[in-house]
């Protein structure tokens, strides 16, 4: 384990519950690895990321961004496979350089794009797979926060040094376009976007990363989207909410209340709850308690992480987002961050 904050105790939990042996952990100091191994249960604190002197199967890396790129190579050569937090690097150019040295060397990561793990999300993605939704019309979804709200709130994210160019939708706009893109089964082809960096200077220093960005994008079957996402929107804490509209039906979920599904029709609508006696076998799967006993976000991560262990051990499971999703991630922040400085439509580019 890289890095021993708030990531890295969600990926240490969710990998003790899928069997792992917690080996080594590294933080920036030795004595934060010193603590973070007490407190999280890892045999060994290290001071570095010298991968060589351990047989290690998987490195779950949980450090700045800027970090990623160089740390994935590390623990690709000294032959473990990655998890690795998104953006799996800060631009399209080293996130296919990871891939490509992955596949070189017959190792594989996948990048925790976690809220494809609840269950409703799949119970969407069956519904429109099956043809329920009919073809897809439009797509209106968000992503609002309010934890950067004040001139005065601070994180090692806003400095570009260390979490890249991009900061709202690098962090949580690119989970926005991967439930989109999952929920859907389509790509986002092309877009406009415009973003606002409404605190010019936080901490003392001057910020050039967004705090709010505003997209209209194309999707590949024909259809329309609207996507907003905001790190300032006072009293959201995590409103990640995606609503589809086909031909025959409209969904929607919200990451807030997990457990439920809109789904509407012109003759009347319903709410489905998290049920595994009606649901589909792939959000069947998901369902770890009886219907009544609530899931949330550590459920979803520990089906992410254990997920992941099963395709490195050479099994397929479905819908995992694997290092191809997070060079797709990058590539649409590339597209996003070049239409907000040319005020133009831009073409998503292809992997």
């Amino acid at each position: 384990m890289l890095g021993g904050g708030f990531m890295a105790r969600t990926h240490s939990q969710a990998a003790r519950l899928a069997g792992a042996e917690l080996a080594v952990i590294a933080t920036s100091t030795m004595p934060g690895s010193e603590r973070a191994a007490r407190e999280l249960g890892f045999e060994t604190p290290s001071a570095g990321e010298d991968f060589s002197r351990h047989d290690l199967d998987v490195v779950h890396i949980c450090t700045p961004n800027s970090t990623h790129a160089e740390q994935s190579l590390k623990a690709l050569d000294a032959g473990a496979n990655i998890i690795c937090e998104k953006p799996l690097a800060t631009d399209s150019a080293a996130a296919r350089t990871i891939l490509d040295h992955a596949q070189s060397r017959g190792l594989t990561g996948t990048v925790p794009f976690v809220y494809r793990y609840h269950p409703m999300v799949r119970e969407a993605r069956a519904r429109i797979r099956r043809g329920e939704a009919g073809r897809i019309l439009t797509v209106d979804a968000s992503y609002l926060q309010d934890w950067l709200l004040g001139a005065e709130d601070d994180n090692w994210r806003v400095d570009a040094s260390a979490g890249g160019p991009s900061r709202a939708f690098a962090d949580i706009g690119s989970h926005l376009v991967d439930l989109i893109e999952f929920i859907t089964d389509e790509r986002i082809v092309s877009l406009v976007a415009t973003t606002r960096t409404v605190h010019p200077r936080r901490g003392g220093a001057q910020v050039t990363t967004e705090d709010t960005v505003a997209i209209t994008a194309e999707l590949s079957g024909g259809g329309i989207g609207s996507l907003l996402v905001s790190q300032l929107a006072p009293g959201r804490k995590n409103g990640l909410v995606v609503e589809v509209a086909g031909t025959q039906e409209s969904m929607r979920f919200a990451q807030e209340q997990p457990e439920q599904l809109w789904v509407g029709r012109r003759n009347g609508s319903q709410l489905l709850m998290r049920d595994p006696e009606t649901l589909s076998t792939d959000a069947v799967r998901l369902c770890t308690v009886p219907a009544g006993h609530p899931q949330g976000y550590q459920d979803a991560f520990n089906a992410f992480i254990a997920d992941s262990y099963a395709v490195f051990a050479g099994e397929k499971r479905e819908g995992v987002p694997m290092l191809a999703d997070g060079v797709r991630a990058a590539l649409i922040t590339e597209a996003v961050l070049r239409s907000a400085e040319q005020r133009t439509w831009v073409e998503v580019e292809e992997l």
